[in-house]
């Protein structure tokens, strides 16, 4: 979408008879304390405060919120890296952590599992004698000796650990390789977790453009896909007929850039369904973002750069548009000069009415009047 300082924010397109009526999570990507919750007309209906940033959150089916934080003030260089976090926090509805797990490494994603653990996504040092073997990236004076790879850990509420997977033990440095046009910082810039019906794994790469399944039990891929098809792609989810929902941002791709949303049979590596903007280039965003399948078979889509969030119908007419009003501070410029004032977004979630973590909570707007006000005479 194009950029312009007297482009309306908040709500901006609403056909409420074509749409998933429900209310809609987001956060801002850095330098927010805060996640909010809006209804389809755009007004704020909760709002959680963490002191230590929230740069990702979502509902879980009781009401508390899984949050991950700000970056940590040092990890060995992954600080510096999109997606890094210092914790992982899980907030009541009023804010107060009632379960943290700490580790500077942690990065982009995690799932609470049916069983009470927590699956996360960590950086971890590849040993030098491996990044000597990755393909790919620009070489620049000041590659480290050993980059950063990715690795998933399930961890019980007591903090400790009983699974481990390491990504790099399944990829193929040749292979696998990195994109030319990014640095060797960073092998693979893992940037979501998420599960199968089953129990397996679902990951996404960014920078060797790569989404799969990963056998929980044996840690081979059963699907991997997507080089050449798709470019730094985010968010791959499961859908109830067995397809992957994923959203390809086209970050460096050869021929055209722009973003799309695209719908693939695991079975056949078919794409049997995708959103594009009209023309394409309206609809783009390098980083972040995602899309998820509501079950009324429309799709939310977060353009995440550019802070909108929007609904599509399955014959791609757009029936819910909203761009974000929040603006933060953006990470610091390589100069040294402060950060822009940007309004991007990780992800959005939209939960339903009758989502149990709703059941018996105040979601009336009116409790937020003023900041409603506010926002609203900013558009």
């Amino acid at each position: 979408m194009g950029w312009s300082t007297h482009h309306p924010t908040g709500l901006i397109h609403y056909s409420p008879q074509h749409c998933y009526r429900g209310y809609t999570l987001s956060t801002n990507t850095r330098g927010s304390n805060y996640a909010d919750l809006i209804d389809m007309e755009g007004r704020m209906c909760h709002r959680w405060h963490s002191d230590e940033g929230i740069g990702y959150a979502h509902l879980l089916p009781y009401g508390n919120l899984l949050i991950r934080t700000a970056p940590p003030t040092d990890a060995g260089g992954a600080e510096k890296i999109g997606g890094s976090s210092a914790a992982i926090l899980e907030l009541d509805w009023d804010g107060n952590v009632v379960w943290e797990y700490r580790n500077p490494m942690v990065h982009h994603d995690y799932e609470r599992l049916p069983n009470g653990n927590t699956l996360v996504l960590l950086f971890e040092n590849l040993s030098p004698e491996i990044t000597a073997r990755i393909k790919g990236g620009a070489p620049g004076d000041s590659d480290p000796e050993s980059m950063f790879g990715d690795t998933v850990q399930e961890i019980a509420p007591d903090g400790s650990i009983v699974y481990e997977w390491k990504a790099w033990e399944h990829l193929d440095p040749e292979e696998d390789a990195i994109c030319p046009l990014e640095d060797r910082v960073e092998w693979t810039h893992g940037n979501s977790l998420k599960i199968t019906p089953e129990g397996d794994l679902i990951v996404s790469y960014r920078r060797i453009s790569t989404v799969g399944i990963v056998d929980k039990a044996s840690g081979n891929f059963r699907w991997k896909w997507g080089r050449g098809e798709i470019s730094h792609p985010h968010h791959p989810t499961y859908l109830g007929n067995g397809n992957i929902l994923l959203f390809d941002n086209g970050f460096h791709r050869p021929l055209g850039t722009y973003s799309r949303v695209v719908e693939v049979n695991p079975a056949t590596s078919e794409i049997v369904w995708e959103y594009r903007g009209q023309p394409a280039i309206s609809f783009y965003s390098q980083a972040t973002s995602s899309a998820e399948r509501l079950p009324n078979g429309n799709t939310l889509i977060c353009e995440g750069t550019p802070g909108r969030i929007f609904e599509v119908t399955a014959n791609r007419e757009v029936v819910w548009e909203y761009i974000n009003p929040f603006f933060t501070q953006g990470q610091p410029q390589a100069s040294g000069a402060p950060g822009e004032y940007i309004n991007s977004l990780f992800r959005s979630h939209r939960y339903g009415p009758e989502f149990s973590a709703f059941k018996g909570r105040d979601l009336d707007p009116a409790r937020y009047a003023n900041l409603n006000r506010l926002y609203a005479r900013a558009r």
